[in-house]
């Protein structure tokens, strides 16, 4: 096989270091990523200036774009064959529930998505994350069984990990979505000129963590495993629209 990695944190971060040196057993590698921490970006693609892109080592590439532009690229422009894969990560914490609308990490495999491949964004579920090594090898595990059991074209895995050694993880859960509560308020200030500033302020908690959701299986000890579905139709309220229309 030959799977492209990306991430948002950045192309040297000890995430994707872990990742490489465990898909590498398996697959032949590619990483191109962002060449700076992008979390946050989503899906965002950078339409308004061109983006650069530098070879740092042999098979890995920093671009100063996004994740979504590190994917598009890679797939489009710059790998003279397609990967049979993209696998995203390991970012440096969480991303569950919501999380996965704002999440470059999410985005880079989403973005794979869209581009006919498998993907998977994977996610050491922890403030202060240590243990990439073990969601380096979770990944390893779940490319191996997506190579015998491959997933309908339109699904994205999005894997959480507790930040534990691999001998303490207590095993996997599908998992679906949760919800968080709004997130902080934004804290207002100054800069030093006496212009207005505004820091976004921290992820919220969340507001739910009930049984068969993921923040559920990662407080539990279990690798959470949501397949993720882009269509984002709200197909239950189209007949109420077309009565609007009427």
């Amino acid at each position: 096989m030959h799977i492209l990695l990306s991430n948002d944190d950045g192309y040297n971060a000890p995430g994707l270091m872990a990742l490489q040196e465990a898909i590498a057993h398996i697959a032949q590698v590619t990483i191109v990523a962002p060449d700076r921490n992008r979390s946050g970006a989503s899906n965002s693609l950078t339409l308004h200036r061109p983006v650069r892109c530098h070879r740092m080592a042999e098979h890995v590439y920093a671009t100063d774009g996004t994740p979504t532009d590190c994917v598009h690229i890679a797939l489009t422009a710059l790998l003279e064959q397609p990967p049979d894969m993209v696998v995203s990560g390991v970012n440096a914490g969480a991303n569950l529930g919501d999380d996965v609308i704002y999440s470059g990490t999410v985005a880079a495999a989403m973005e794979g998505r869209f581009l006919g491949l498998p993907a998977m964004a994977v996610s050491l579920a922890s403030h202060t994350p240590t243990h990439f090594a073990t969601a380096a090898r979770v990944a390893q595990t779940l490319v191996r069984r997506l190579q015998t059991e491959p997933l309908p074209a339109d699904t994205i895995l999005n894997v959480n990990v507790p930040d534990r050694p691999w001998e303490q993880l207590q095993g996997y859960a599908a998992s679906r979505l949760s919800r968080r509560h709004r997130t902080a308020p934004v804290i207002a200030d100054h800069d030093p000129r006496g212009l207005p500033i505004y820091w976004i302020g921290p992820v919220a908690n969340m507001e739910e963590a009930d049984p068969g959701t993921d923040s559920h299986a990662v407080n539990h000890g279990l690798v959470s495993i949501t397949p993720v579905h882009v269509d984002l139709t709200r197909y239950e309220a189209l007949d109420r629209i077309a009565g609007w229309l009427a």
